[in-house]
């Protein structure tokens, strides 16, 4: 499981920082979401319910940030005892206010993080969420994603990936186990198994009768996996229609992944 810090606002709005393994992704198509199990009674989730907002942070594998994510990962202690044996710096969120909230304050998010989902709690979807029980579930969903130029820049060539820490989910009456992840390896996808330009051209003709697709606009495709091409499709149309375009083609989808990564360095 991954060691992720969940930094969330203290009732007094001071940023609070809580160490989590029970983090995961909950939706991967479209909307993405997490969920977070924590004790009913932690400062994260009582938090959560009061703004409804919160940070995951990925830290580096680091002995000394495991050191310091065990000393802040006990319970009983207010927010702003708790901070005092932070060693972890805190830099201001990348969100902008919604249009009705221009005044909302966001948790902080941490500093040393390689990555950083910014989330909001949807209270819309039933969970285990309970807080006279011991556990609560939360469905985050992810408002922005930010991630160090170094990673970001490995991560589209494949050369490299962060070295993440790893927990066991196992701990005695003394310590907990940690983990330093394996090296990376890539397996390319086999040919037969990619989709072919034709199952793109059959889905693009089929998003929306008003926008044409080229053929190498859709060649350009074939590796986005079935599962999200609905979405990918989609997102270039509604680009398209926003600028007044007929006819998507390879120039046209190039400048679309120019603007979406150029909003993610911002």
């Amino acid at each position: 499981m991954p060691v992720v810090l969940i930094t969330t606002l203290s009732e007094s709005g001071q940023t609070n920082i809580g160490p989590y393994s029970l983090c995961f992704p909950h939706i991967i198509a479209e909307d993405y979401a997490m969920i977070l199990i924590c004790r009913s009674t932690s400062n994260t989730a009582q938090n959560i319910r009061r703004s409804k907002l919160c940070a995951i942070n990925f830290i580096p594998y680091d002995k000394k940030m495991l050191r310091n994510c065990v000393s802040l990962g006990f319970p009983g202690e207010s927010t702003e005892e708790k901070m005092e044996n932070s060693n972890f710096s805190l830099i201001p969120s990348k969100r902008n206010g919604r249009e009705h909230q221009k005044d909302l304050k966001f948790p902080e998010i941490v500093g040393e993080s390689v990555q950083v989902f910014e989330c909001a709690w949807d209270d819309s979807i039933p969970t285990y969420n309970n807080e006279k029980s011991l556990e609560t579930h939360f469905i985050l969903k992810i408002d922005k994603i930010l991630m160090k130029k170094k990673w970001k820049d490995s991560l589209l060539e494949g050369s490299g990936f962060p070295s993440l820490p790893v927990d066991f989910g196992f701990r005695d009456n003394t310590t907990f186990w940690f983990s330093k992840h394996n090296s990376h390896y890539s397996e390319p996808i086999p040919k037969d198994k990619e989709m072919d330009v034709s199952a793109v051209i059959y889905a693009a003709k089929r998003t929306d009768p008003d926008v044409e697709w080229t053929e190498d606009a859709c060649a350009k495709l074939v590796s986005v996996p079935r599962i999200f091409l609905k979405k990918t499709l989609r997102g270039c149309v509604e680009m398209a229609k926003e600028k007044g375009v007929k006819t998507i083609t390879p120039k046209f989808l190039d400048k679309i992944r120019d603007k979406r990564n150029e909003e993610k360095q911002n």
